[in-house]
């Protein structure tokens, strides 16, 4: 009789580990691809809309930093500009003067011209009419030359001065902080009113619509993993039940690596195994640091 209850009790045992026990190929830990957003200017944080939790879309503006003193530094810029510009010379007034006296050189020596037809001049007073003609042709032509080369000394001075406010129209760009990856806000490191400091960061960002399942395999099982293959992820649900996914295997590390403490693995006695990504479509039941279990479906 003991014999009988002995046997029934170590079945009954051994159907109960069958029950517990869930076959799996792999295991790991769930991961996203998160992106630190950080302040690009120095100032103070003017307006912050996020929250822990938030989605944000691409192209979002969620605040703004202080951008007064960029502004006041392009209107000095701007002033510098119209002051050197100020300083150039107009060309058509100050040569007004020759240009007159060269219509009544012209004049003069059509005069002479006509005079000479007559008989009533000598060519001695058409030549220096023409010679007067050409003087002041070229003192025009040499003031011209003059005013310009000052114009376009002047014109080189403000180069520097509009590289300088497009520079500063760059910098206020960046007070705008603009959400350029769409997600959800995982950390808030800024508040409203604090000191943004270029490069200190702002706010963690993920996109949690996929996940990442960094899973570890044994040297036996290597090859039998190929990327793009389709593979089944386990997760925990209610109870002893289990959440099914499809996964995709997207990454294979090239290296061996000692088995983490908190991985199990197919073959425990493996110390050295290799890191796998599996790519999850995540239906929001999926969170950052979940455990999860990967079996690979057989080849049909």
């Amino acid at each position: 009789m003991k014999k009988t209850v002995f046997a029934a009790l170590v079945a009954l045992s051994l159907i109960s580990c069958g029950v517990k026990e869930q076959p799996f190929d792999a295991s790991g830990t769930f991961e996203a691809e998160e992106t630190i957003v950080s302040a690009e200017v120095t100032g103070v944080i003017k307006t912050l809309n996020l929250e822990e939790g938030k989605d944000l879309k691409a192209g979002e503006m969620v605040g703004a930093i202080d951008s007064t003193q960029l502004y006041l530094k392009k209107k000095q810029l701007e002033a510098q500009i119209a002051a050197v510009l100020g300083k150039k010379p107009d060309v058509s007034t100050q040569v007004a003067a020759h240009r007159e006296q060269l219509k009544q050189a012209v004049r003069e020596q059509q005069r002479i011209s006509s005079l000479l037809t007559a008989d009533a001049a000598t060519a001695k007073q058409l030549d220096d009419g023409n010679a007067q003609v050409a003087i002041i042709k070229k003192q025009i032509a040499a003031e011209e030359s003059a005013l310009g080369i000052t114009s376009a000394s002047l014109n080189k001075e403000t180069v520097p001065l509009n590289l300088q406010i497009e520079q500063v129209n760059d910098q206020l760009a960046k007070c705008r902080i603009v959400n350029e990856t769409m997600g959800t806000v995982l950390v808030k490191y800024a508040e409203v009113n604090e000191m943004a400091i270029a490069g200190k960061p702002l706010y963690k960002i993920s996109d949690l619509s996929t996940m990442i399942l960094r899973a570890y395999i044994t040297d036996t099982q290597l090859s039998s993993v190929k990327l793009g293959q389709k593979v089944e992820v386990l997760v925990d649900d209610v109870g002893e039940k289990y959440k099914s996914y499809e996964g995709v295997v997207e990454w294979i590390s090239d290296k061996a690596e000692f088995t983490p403490k908190t991985i199990q693995t197919k073959d425990e006695r493996t110390n050295l195994v290799y890191a796998v990504k599996i790519r999850v479509k995540n239906d929001g039941y999926l969170r950052i640091g979940m455990y999860g279990e990967i079996k690979f479906q057989k080849k049909t």
